[in-house]
């Protein structure tokens, strides 16, 4: 009854606030399909907050994976949807985007074997293959994990297993292979497999934000983007506490992701959730980008406070 209770109001509000004409629209650019990772821009849509704060927000699915932030320095949407760890290669690279809010401020990457392969330690990995499928901060996250059971990079045989992750492992492609644990590894639990897991902030890597909201540096101070994350923030409150019944009105909007896996990944995920979007943790970028530099992997890097605010 109290998530039926809840699911009214959140419908109700969403309908009533503020009529479409009048509010301010925002395009967001995800970095993948909508999935459970974008929960709290779905909670802040169903509870209406959006509404309640003036805006009327789009959501795009890429085409393609990598073009988000490119798109937003280009003027092409407002918001991308990104990763800590890729943007200091961003701003290394020149790109004009500053990190502007938070989504998720834990951690869900992790490196998976499975039972059988005779791996039990990440010194296990010594002459084994492994799947990286993303970008510059994956392999910086790899190298920091292995140097921490004492390995070398050329210790391994790296494979490019281009988001074919779950494929890779089972078929033995691959010996090992960095997934996100709220998805493969969940896929692979459901499929009857218990995977191995090594968690990056537990091996080496120091703690980072999993995704984060970037804009160009130039609209960073847009007022509309402040209302954005003070919206997240209102939306988060209303998820956490009902996740139920705002899973229940996306699987109403969005049919396609009434899945198995959705449902578990979308509670799987609450725990990394920002509670508030908008704070910055500047500690946490110096040290990220510190850890890049010892493993090597970014030589020229940009100044912290260039590319977040």
């Amino acid at each position: 009854m109290r998530s039926l209770t809840l699911l009214l109001v959140a419908l109700m509000c969403a309908a009533t606030p503020i009529a479409c004409h009048a509010a301010d629209r925002l395009s967001v650019i995800l970095d993948w399909f909508v999935n459970a990772d974008h929960e709290q821009i779905l909670a802040a849509d169903y509870c209406g907050a959006f509404a309640r704060h003036g805006l009327q927000v789009t959501l795009i699915a890429p085409a393609d994976t990598s073009s988000p932030p490119r798109l937003v320095a280009a003027g092409q949407a407002d918001l991308a949807i990104s990763y800590q760890t890729e943007l200091a290669f961003m701003a290394a690279r020149g790109l004009p985007v500053v990190r502007v809010g938070t989504l998720m401020d834990q951690p869900l990457n992790v490196l998976m074997t499975l039972p059988g392969t005779g791996i039990h330690s990440l010194a296990d990995l010594k002459g084994r293959r492994v799947g990286v499928s993303v970008g510059p901060g994956d392999e910086a996250m790899l190298n920091g994990m292995l140097a921490s059971a004492g390995l070398a990079p050329g210790d391994i045989v790296r494979t490019d297993v281009n988001f074919q992750i779950e494929q890779a492992l089972m078929t033995h492609r691959v010996d090992a292979v960095l997934g996100m644990r709220n998805y493969e590894m969940i896929d692979l639990q459901q499929k009857g497999l218990q995977p191995v897991a090594f968690r990056p902030e537990q091996h080496g890597v120091p703690p980072y934000d999993e995704l984060i909201v970037v804009a160009r540096r130039d609209h960073a101070g847009d007022p509309k983007i402040a209302r954005f994350l003070a919206a997240l923030k209102d939306g988060t409150a209303c998820l956490l506490h009902d996740p139920d019944a705002v899973w229940q009105q996306t699987i109403r909007a969005r049919p396609e992701l009434d899945t198995k896996l959705n449902k578990a990944a979308w509670w799987a995920s609450l725990a990394a959730l920002a509670r508030d979007p908008a704070h910055l943790d500047r500690e946490r970028y110096e040290a990220f980008q510190q850890f890049l530099v010892s493993r090597g992997a970014l030589r020229d890097p940009a100044p912290v406070a260039s590319y977040v605010r």
